[in-house]
């Protein structure tokens, strides 16, 4: 049985570019990633709502603009 080595060298040039780019692709797709650290520069952005709305009646409000963009 040949190593698949061996079968790569009987592949024609353009097939072995195929095969580099497959293996490279491969790697990248299963290659641990750094995770990054969870940014907060959002928190207090509806600050000046919090006499208007309570955090969950927000929360409701995003949730059925999110639904009406859904059946649009």
């Amino acid at each position: 049985m040949a190593t698949i080595e061996e079968k790569i060298r009987e592949l024609p040039p353009d097939l072995q570019q195929e095969v580099q780019d497959f293996v490279d692709f491969l790697m990248e797709k299963h290659r641990p990633r750094k995770r990054a650290k969870l940014k907060l520069d959002w928190a207090g952005a509806l600050s000046d709502m919090k006499d208007q709305y309570t955090s969950v009646e927000l929360q409701h409000k995003i949730r059925d603009m999110w639904c009406d963009e859904c059946t649009s």
